[in-house]
C-alpha cells in the first residue's frame, strides 16, 4: 500500500508539474504579445527649434524631427523637414511646438505681409495721425470700425457716415506682430485687410474726405447699420427726411370759381337839351337852360 501510495502521488505531483509549466509558458506568451499590442508606435514630427515669427520663411536650422507616440500626432503635422522648408509662417510658431499646415503659407505666396493676407482678400493702407489711429491703440490683430466725413456736392454740410466695420488690422507701421507688453505703438500707416470692393470705398473715402478709425472689442462680430449724422444735427436742427416733408407741408386747397362780373348796361343817352336863341341888337346868341355858351 505505501508503495502504491507514494507512486500514484508521485504521478500526480509529475503531472502537476506539467500542467503548470505549460499554463506558466502559455500566460508568458500571452503577456509578450499583449506588452507588444499596447506599446504605442512612434512617429517623426517636425517641431520648431525657435519661435517663429509671422512672416519668416522656414529654413533647415528653424526646426528639427522629434519622435513621439503615433497617436499623438497632431492633425496637419509633418514628418519630413523637406516637407516645411521654403514655406512663410502666417501664425506664431512657439519653441518645440508642432509646425502644422494650417500654420504655414504655400511656397512662392511672398514674404513679409503678403503670406497673410487670405486668398481673395486685399491689404489697403491708411494713413493715420494719432487721432484716426486711436492714440496708437490700432495694433496688428485687433478689429476697427471706418467712419467718412464728406461734404455733399449739393452743399447741405457735413456728413458722417461709418462705410466699413469689423475691419482686421494686418500691420501698424512695418510691425505685424502685437506688442507683448500690449503698449501703443504711434506709427503715420495702419495696414487694414477689406475684400475688393470695400478696398475701392477705402479709397475713395480717403480721398474725397477725412477718415477716423474707431476701435472695437474683437469679440464682437457684429455689423449694425447706422443712419449717419448730418453737421445740422449737432446744432439741434434735425433735417428732416423726404417722407416727413411731403406729410408736414399743407396740401393746396382748389380755389372757389368765382362767376364773372355782370357787365354793366350802357349809359342811356342824355336827354335833348332846350336852346333859345337871343338876339339882343346886332348880337346873337344861343342860351341853354341851366348853362349859358356865347358864339
Amino acid at each position: 500500500m505505501d508503495r502504491r501510495f507514494l507512486t500514484v502521488l508521485g504521478v500526480s505531483l509529475l503531472f502537476a508539474l506539467v500542467v503548470a509549466s505549460v499554463f506558466y509558458q502559455m500566460n508568458a506568451r500571452f503577456r509578450g504579445s499583449a506588452r507588444k499590442r499596447d506599446k504605442p508606435k512612434e512617429a517623426k514630427l517636425v517641431v520648431a527649434a525657435a519661435s517663429l515669427p509671422v512672416g519668416v520663411t522656414i529654413k533647415p536650422a528653424d526646426v528639427k524631427v522629434v519622435k513621439v507616440e503615433g497617436e499623438r500626432l497632431p492633425k496637419g503635422a509633418f514628418a519630413k523637414v523637406e516637407d516645411v522648408l521654403g514655406r512663410p509662417v502666417v501664425s506664431n510658431i512657439l519653441a518645440e511646438e508642432p509646425v502644422v499646415e494650417g500654420r504655414l503659407a504655400e511656397r512662392g505666396s511672398g514674404v513679409g505681409l503678403a503670406p497673410v493676407i487670405p486668398v481673395g482678400m486685399r491689404a489697403v493702407s491708411v494713413k493715420v495721425n494719432e487721432v484716426v489711429g486711436v492714440a496708437g491703440f490700432v495694433l496688428p490683430g485687433m478689429r476697427v470700425d471706418v467712419l467718412a466725413t464728406l461734404r455733399p456736392q449739393s452743399g447741405d454740410g457735413a456728413r458722417t457716415s461709418t462705410v466699413l466695420q469689423n475691419i482686421l488690422v494686418l500691420s501698424a507701421g512695418q510691425n505685424i506682430q502685437t506688442d507683448s507688453r500690449g503698449q501703443a505703438v504711434n506709427v503715420p500707416v495702419v495696414t487694414l485687410m477689406v475684400s475688393p470692393e470695400q478696398a475701392e470705398t477705402l479709397t475713395l473715402a480717403g480721398n474725397e474726405g477725412r477718415i477716423q478709425l474707431v476701435l472695437r472689442n474683437g469679440a464682437d462680430q457684429t455689423v449694425q447699420p447706422t443712419p449717419g449724422r448730418d453737421l445740422t444735427e449737432l446744432y439741434g436742427r434735425r433735417k428732416p427726411q423726404l417722407a416727413e416733408v411731403s406729410e408736414a407741408r399743407p396740401r393746396p386747397r382748389p380755389r372757389p370759381r368765382v362767376a364773372p362780373a355782370p357787365v354793366p348796361p350802357p349809359a342811356p343817352p342824355e336827354p335833348p337839351r332846350d336852346e333859345i336863341v337871343v338876339i339882343r341888337g346886332t348880337q346873337k346868341s344861343l342860351e341853354v337852360i341851366g348853362e349859358t355858351k356865347s358864339n
